[in-house]
């Protein structure tokens, strides 16, 4: 195959070569699939349907919650249809859908991620500033910022990424098609471009981290002057749940799409990868769900969901009541 325009398929990485280890790679991946869904499902469902958690934490956690939903369905069914079927096959369109959308997705989770933090900084250090800096209208032009920039990166790397000639065959070694393993079968100095492009996307999301630990900085130096003990440990419940979520994301994405190619390997960048686009989807919820006063809510709030199913007929309320 000299070039992309004679590929009509990839072939995905295979978990096993026995049946067995395949149906079992098959059953893993279902239950991580479904513990996901039903983790971020139950987020969604309880901050949609009580008023009382229509506040601006909750309104981007449930914005998280959506894109882990959709970052983690644009993988891994794909790799449990193939390991179901034993197949390995997916379309040349199809891989360009699967690199649009996790590209999309974890590029606004990114983002979002880094406004969690600015909501937190603001809440914890400019406290009597917080619905002025935070309002229903800022909070919306806010997370329509990150799913937009993640779109129009998105577009970006996919219109770059597949617009190089290939000239390494079309055999991707990852359960999905990652842009690091794409850029493998390019010709020798085509790849140059994209990972330019990658090197400088890469380093702003490294930007982000910076802004939030630099965020995260500020509200430590400023929990530590709460005299009240209870204060001090509400301020890091709050706090806590977040700084994991973005450590994990924003370290095995790095790990993933800047690692040297010395060191790596199939094994390696297989972890990696489920790291960066499994994992967190499936834990965040977890992770989100910690005991502290805040997340007590959405306990409270589940059973009262519970209760709207099946008594209440009335319309979903309306985000952020004043």
């Amino acid at each position: 195959m000299s070039n992309g325009s004679s590929i009509t398929q990839f072939l995905l990485l295979a978990f096993a070569n026995t049946r067995e280890l395949q149906l079992l790679h098959f059953w893993l991946f279902l239950g991580i699939y479904l513990a996901a869904l039903l983790g971020n499902g139950l987020i969604i469902t309880t901050i949609a349907c009580d008023h009382h958690l229509h506040a601006p934490m909750y309104f981007f956690l449930l914005n998280l919650a959506l894109l882990d939903l959709g970052s983690i369905s644009s993988t891994v069914p794909k790799a449990m249809a193939n390991s179901l079927w034993n197949t390995r096959a997916i379309s040349y369109p199809g891989c360009a859908a699967q690199v649009f959308l996790l590209v999309f997705l974890i590029s606004a989770e990114c983002f979002l991620l880094t406004v969690m933090a600015y909501d937190r900084y603001v809440a914890i250090c400019k406290p009597l500033h917080y619905g002025t800096l935070l309002g229903s209208r800022a909070c919306v032009h806010m997370a329509a910022a990150a799913w937009g920039s993640g779109f129009l990166y998105a577009v970006l790397h996919t219109a770059n990424t597949f617009s190089l000639p290939l000239c390494q065959g079309n055999a991707v070694d990852q359960f999905f098609c990652e842009i690091p393993q794409i850029l493998k079968l390019a010709c020798s100095d085509a790849y140059l471009r994209e990972f330019g492009v990658l090197v400088v996307s890469v380093s702003f999301v490294f930007g982000c981290f910076v802004f939030v630990v630099l965020s995260y900085g500020q509200i430590f130096r400023a929990v530590l002057k709460i005299p009240s003990e209870q204060g001090r440990h509400k301020a890091f419940s709050t706090c806590l749940p977040h700084l994991a979520a973005v450590s994990l994301f924003v370290s095995t994405a790095t790990i993933a799409y800047l690692k040297p190619p010395s060191i790596s390997s199939p094994s390696l960048d297989l972890v990696v990868a489920v790291l960066y686009s499994v994992v967190p989807p499936a834990v965040n919820p977890l992770i989100y769900s910690m005991r502290n006063h805040e997340i007590k809510d959405l306990e409270n709030a589940l059973r009262k969901v519970i209760s709207w199913a099946f008594f209440n007929t009335g319309k979903l309320p309306v985000f952020f009541h004043k």
